[in-house]
């Protein structure tokens, strides 16, 4: 274990591993993606897809451009970046939603960058970064692990390492670990785990082949349906439905138990209904609050009931629901209750009146700010 920088005998293998991703100019290879949940150390959903990556020099922020296939069917793209825009290939609406990053502030673009591109930007800054980090190479015989621990700091990867300034954190409890196993046979990463405060993810590549394809052959449009219809961030101009005063349209949703909850059932005088998404970093953050919410206001007529959004994994919400310890109904969301509340991101709050109508909507989590904000629209009501 060694402070501030990798050993010298260490050095000199991942430099050689460097050496290896830096000869990389593409790659095509089965990818194997797994998240947690918030909180959470265990896989909470495993995604597949077949992988083009490209080194692209033209990229200032990733420098390089990818697509995910359908596995089982490597014609259909679902998702491509180009170093110049982003795009989703919606098969259930038939759109292909393009953003070529206009309305984009950061100083970098918020992408996971493809594995190749990903661990090399992680041994490249263990070896040159001047950040206090910890260091551990073990080795498997046939596979050698590298573990880099950054203490006190938050440090995701978007083609170069940038800070994340987590406001729900302090200091403290901020820390970034990256894990790569690097297979002996080629000297390159050939899985890697990555955790910070608030998930942990995984990514697994097999069936890999190097630089059998150049950039100048990807073509993202090609694999465009062609009835489906393309759609441009911010050319768009979406009809905003404000449903503030009106009923709210009824419901049954089922829970982790599968137990069926109707919006008709529930009689407190205030109710508030919150559409989350496990892996909404602002939705964790509204835990604590939502929590002490509903134990202040117990005695007083008002219920919360929590709509997750993102995810159908029955296991991993029951799982979070008991690893945080929530003390309010948690249910499953349908197409049809996020069609019919036209909310446009997690977390959303509709707060009803005893007869069901919707009095006050608030959309996004801001610590305090929010809290006030939720407080004194209950205390109105009540």
């Amino acid at each position: 274990m060694n402070g501030c920088k990798v050993d010298n005998h260490n050095n000199v293998y991942l430099r050689k591993v460097l050496n290896n991703l830096e000869q990389i100019r593409s790659a095509n290879y089965v990818s194997a993606q797994s998240g947690s949940a918030p909180g959470d150390t265990m896989q909470f959903i495993t995604m597949f897809w077949f992988m083009k990556e490209y080194v692209n020099p033209a990229d200032s922020f990733i420098g390089s451009s990818f697509a995910w296939f359908q596995p089982s069917d490597t014609s259909k793209m679902y998702f491509f970046y180009d170093g110049t825009a982003k795009a989703y290939v919606e098969d259930d609406t038939k759109t292909i939603k393009i953003d070529s990053f206009q309305t984009n502030t950061l100083a970098f673009r918020p992408i996971g960058p493809p594995f190749f591109n990903y661990t090399k930007s992680i041994i490249k800054y263990a070896l040159e970064t001047q950040d206090s980090i910890i260091t551990d190479v073990k080795d498997f015989g046939d596979s050698i692990q590298f573990s880099l621990y950054i203490p006190h700091k938050v440090i995701e990867f978007f083609g170069k390492p940038v800070v994340d300034d987590n406001p729900y954190l302090s200091g403290k409890e901020e820390f970034s670990r990256y894990d790569i196993w690097i297979n002996k046979s080629n000297d390159l990463p050939y899985r890697y785990r990555r955790n910070v405060p608030q998930s942990t993810s995984w990514e697994t590549c097999k069936d890999v082949k190097l630089n059998t394809s150049n950039i100048e052959d990807f073509i993202p449009s090609a694999y465009f349906p062609p009835d489906f219809t393309v759609q441009v961030r911010g050319r768009q101009k979406t009809e905003k439905i404000d449903l503030v005063g009106k009923a709210a349209p009824g419901w049954i949703l089922k829970d982790f138990n599968n137990h069926e909850i109707a919006l008709k059932e529930l009689q407190s005088k205030v109710l508030m209904i919150q559409f989350t998404g496990i892996g909404c970093g602002p939705c964790h953050a509204s835990i604590p609050f939502l929590k002490q919410l509903v134990t202040d206001y117990k005695e007083k007529d008002f219920e919360l009931v929590s709509i997750e959004t993102w995810s159908k994994n029955i296991t991993g919400i029951k799982r979070y629901y008991e690893n945080n310890d929530l003390n309010y109904k948690f249910l499953i969301s349908t197409k049809e209750i996020i069609n019919d509340y036209h909310f446009s991101g997690v977390p959303s709050f509709f707060i009803l009146d005893k007869n069901r109508v919707i009095r006050k909507i608030i959309m996004g989590y801001e610590l305090g700010t929010t809290d006030k904000e939720i407080i004194d629209a209950i205390n109105k009501l009540m």
